[in-house]
């Protein structure tokens, strides 16, 4: 009986297909990241006098290898919104971390997978003070500069639409170029995303001329994304962002985890940072993985504050569930 088990078994195992190798491996095998990122946008994506990149979109990326390699080692590769969803299908990139919104569009007919929302965000309107604007109905009949290829043009055609309202869409490729048709005074008004609008504008010359409205249109859920072939490279992007909401409602910060990691009698903490439980196993990750991210990265009020508070964004629905926001992490048990 055991032979014929046995010889059973190894029938089942030649005959099994060979397995592709993961995204995991093959970054592995790589030895680095390769993250898509949107350039040029203050507050999510920039560079510094010295070269060096930084952001809240480029913390998601540093998020992202100090899981897997315990250390810094990215390639960032330019996108766009047109090109950033064909380079992630294609494999010309392990992760898109940029604001996309989830939508069931994207969800359920690009083949690829969101991983968890990291940001709440709205769709609002830049005006300027001398126009008398004070509400989005106050644009019914304007020109409206925006953006194409993003999910900007439904929101706005279905705000207005829905309350009888017209408007004159002027398009253009890009944020940025929507934005410097608007200053050229080409257009009423400008529509963004808010928290990018704002980054963007915080250090235009006479920025005190213009003002964002404070109504939302939309919700824009952010979360990054990967292709959906790979379950377990879904569950290492999840969780690993998953960690910096964690740490934030355990107290552990970027400052405080080392001596958190090695005082600490919280045994959700413990596990969490490695301590015992064997987490990062599970994932194929070593199991500090998420100390590693901490170290590197930060909790999510570290990046914030890093990334956002220079400009004047408060948190508002981003922050913990315990201060009245939306963010509230999956537990480590």
């Amino acid at each position: 009986m055991v032979k014929i088990t046995t010889c059973f078994s190894i029938l089942i195992f030649l005959c099994l297909p060979a397995v592709d190798a993961g995204t995991l491996e093959e970054v592995r095998e790589r030895g680095i990241l390769r993250c898509g990122i949107v350039e040029s946008s203050p507050g999510f994506s920039s560079i510094d006098d010295s070269g060096q990149r930084f952001g809240f979109d480029i913390d998601h990326c540093k998020t992202i290898s100090a899981a897997v390699f315990g250390e810094i080692r990215i390639e960032y590769i330019p996108v766009t919104p047109h090109t950033a969803f064909t380079l992630l299908q294609s494999g010309g990139i392990d992760i898109f971390p940029d604001g996309a919104t989830w939508s069931f569009v994207r969800d359920v007919a690009l083949g690829l997978d969101y991983t968890g929302v990291y940001l709440y965000a709205g769709q609002g309107f830049l005006v300027r003070k001398d126009a008398g604007v004070s509400s989005v109905k106050d644009l019914d009949g304007a020109t409206i500069c925006i953006a194409q290829g993003t999910t900007l043009e439904q929101n706005i055609a279905d705000y207005f639409d829905n309350h009888g309202m017209t408007y004159t869409p002027v398009t253009f490729a890009d944020i940025d170029k929507g934005l410097q048709a608007y200053h050229a005074d080409r257009c009423d008004a400008f529509t963004n995303e808010r928290l990018s609008t704002a980054g963007r504008i915080i250090n235009w010359p006479g920025r005190d001329e213009h003002v964002i409205l404070d109504e939302v249109i939309s919700k824009e859920p952010f979360g990054a994304l990967v292709r959906q072939d790979d379950p377990r490279w879904r569950d290492i992007a999840l969780w690993s962002f998953n960690v910096r909401f964690a740490a934030e409602e355990l107290g552990i910060s970027q400052e405080n985890v080392d001596d958190v990691r090695k005082n600490s009698q919280n045994t959700e903490t413990q596990r969490l940072l490695g301590v015992h439980g064997g987490f990062g196993e599970k994932l194929g990750l070593s199991n500090d993985w998420a100390y590693h991210i901490i170290k590197l990265v930060g909790n999510y009020a570290d990046m914030w504050e890093r990334n956002f508070t220079p400009l004047g964004l408060e948190r508002g629905l981003n922050a913990s569930w315990k201060e009245g926001g939306l963010h509230s992490a999956l537990p480590f048990r």
